[in-house]
């Protein structure tokens, strides 16, 4: 009894000194680094991060601690959180250089260790940024324009919808095979059938993979990788998602190479290819595995966001129809019924223009920010925060900062229109992020979206088996990313 009371003793006296040291150590940054709550041994701020609210868990943190702070996410990583437009426009625009660093992002982090345009830094992801830049210009704005190659995916996409009947549907997998197809006739050079099977398997995946960095699991694994990797569960089933997508790109890849011809290059693989052999420099970051992931990062990005913002964008006009009468009003008004929507024709679109803003803004498809990691030792505002920490510039603290929307909570596309109901900018407006590591597919993302939408809307009105009252809107799921409810919807020629 004795030696099991002294057993106790101890180890209630050792996690003491640890709780101790760890307070003595946050106390010793504090003059530094951001203010926030104190973490414990092994747990960091877990009590503080509910993993199902993860956004709410931050909000509730920044209202105490102010909108630049410190949480410790399990027992290795500290994190320097920016909430709100002020901080984010500060630290990616203002110093813009010492914010460019990418930070960890667990999910992807260990299948991608460092490779690829996304999850790198330094020289590599300068290099690999610069290339994609220019070959997706060549590709996607040249002799076959990328406005071109979604009118004629929207096509595809309509004569699908059109054999549904009216049907009740759910319109996950009609809209990414659609806008999947955008991205692949640029990095593979050429689309998908819409039945084809292994197509439709890595959209699943791709959507699993997403789902999972969204869910309360996936943001545990943020906070206890080192430990969930080793262990079953969705972990494991996200990795081996990603490595098959590997596995189908690099199968393309060799495609690519037995049918090359380095004068003529025929999209992004083979100008990838083709630079593979002329590069020089023992230490280029063009080879193989930064091919592979590359491709990847762009196959990927470019078909589940677009597509999910579009998925909730329908979903929010079901259940505010007034606003979808607006649109088709508006569509009617200026392009009519008897020709295809072009994309200079959202300049006479103010209304649309104002919904599809609102939609991204609502939706926030990416609510935390990619992470980014600090270049070196950087000042900001009051504090030192050390090379290498990662920062969240939470970029749903900036779409809904009531500085600068009326009702953030609300969607309202008034957000985006002045007293004469024309279209107004937003410096609050960044679902494509800020600074040196911003989306670059921005132009192709908006292009999508408004084609893609009043396309859809020129043909068909929607409807819900449910009344507009009682159609929920609020997120499935929110995390890394954000993800609508499931619902089912009917597409009704007009």
């Amino acid at each position: 009894m004795l030696a099991s009371g002294l057993l106790l003793v101890s180890v209630l006296a050792f996690l003491v000194i640890l709780v101790l040291m760890s307070v003595w150590k946050q106390r010793k940054l504090s003059g530094k680094m951001p203010p926030g709550p104190t973490p414990l041994p092994f747990i960091g701020n877990y009590l503080q991060l509910n993993t199902a609210q993860m956004y709410n868990s931050l909000m509730k943190i920044s209202k105490r601690y102010g909108p630049v702070f410190t949480v410790h996410l399990g027992p290795r990583r500290r994190i320097v959180v920016l909430w709100g437009q002020e901080a984010v426009k500060e630290a990616l625009v203002d110093q813009a250089e010492e914010f460019s660093g990418r930070g960890e992002q667990a999910t992807f982090d260990s299948f991608f260790e460092g490779y690829g345009l996304v999850f790198s830094s330094g020289e590599r992801a300068k290099q690999l940024r610069r290339f994609s830049i220019a070959t997706l210009r060549d590709f996607g704005m040249g002799k076959r324009g990328v406005e071109e190659r979604i009118l004629e995916e929207a096509g595809y996409l309509l004569e699908a919808l059109q054999k549904t009947n009216g049907a009740l549907i759910d319109p996950t997998f009609y809209l990414s095979r659609a806008v999947s197809n955008v991205m692949s006739s640029i990095v593979f050079g050429d689309r998908f059938d819409y039945e084809d099977q292994e197509f439709l398997s890595l959209l699943r995946m791709m959507l699993e993979t997403f789902q999972f960095t969204a869910s309360s699991t996936g943001q545990l694994y943020e906070m206890f990788s080192s430990v969930m990797k080793r262990l079953p569960g969705p972990q494991q089933q996200a990795y081996k998602g990603l490595k098959a997508l590997e596995d189908f790109i690099a199968k393309k890849v060799e495609q690519h190479q037995s049918t090359l011809d380095p004068n003529s290059p025929r999209d992004f693989i083979d100008s990838f290819l083709i630079r593979m052999q002329e590069e020089k420099d023992p230490n280029t970051e063009f080879f193989m595995k930064n091919l592979v992931l590359t491709t990847l990062n762009l196959f990927a990005a470019g078909t589940e966001t677009i597509s999910t913002t579009l998925r909730y964008g329908f979903l929010l006009l079901m259940k505010h129809p007034d606003v979808e009468a607006k649109v088709h009003e508006e569509i009617d008004r200026v392009i009519g019924r008897n020709r295809q929507p072009k994309y200079e024709d959202r300049t006479k679109m103010p209304y649309t223009e104002a919904v599809i803003h609102e939609i991204q803004r609502f939706g926030d498809v990416i609510p935390m920010g990619v992470p980014r990691r600090v270049t070196k030792d950087t000042k900001f505002r009051d504090f030192l925060i050390p090379k290498g920490t990662d920062v969240f510039p939470v970029l749903g603290s900036v779409l809904k900062d009531s500085k600068f929307f009326s009702n953030p909570k609300d969607f309202n596309p008034k957000h985006f229109l002045d007293g004469n109901m024309q279209f107004k900018k937003n410096d609050a407006f960044v679902p494509f992020s800020l600074g040196k590591r911003y989306c670059f597919g921005e132009g192709l993302a908006r292009m999508e979206l408004f084609l893609f939408l009043t396309i859809i809307l020129q043909n068909f009105r929607f409807r819900s088996s449910q009344a507009p009252q009682d159609i929920d809107v609020s997120p499935q799921l929110v995390g890394f990313g954000t993800l609508p409810p499931n619902y089912t919807m009917s597409f009704l020629s007009r």
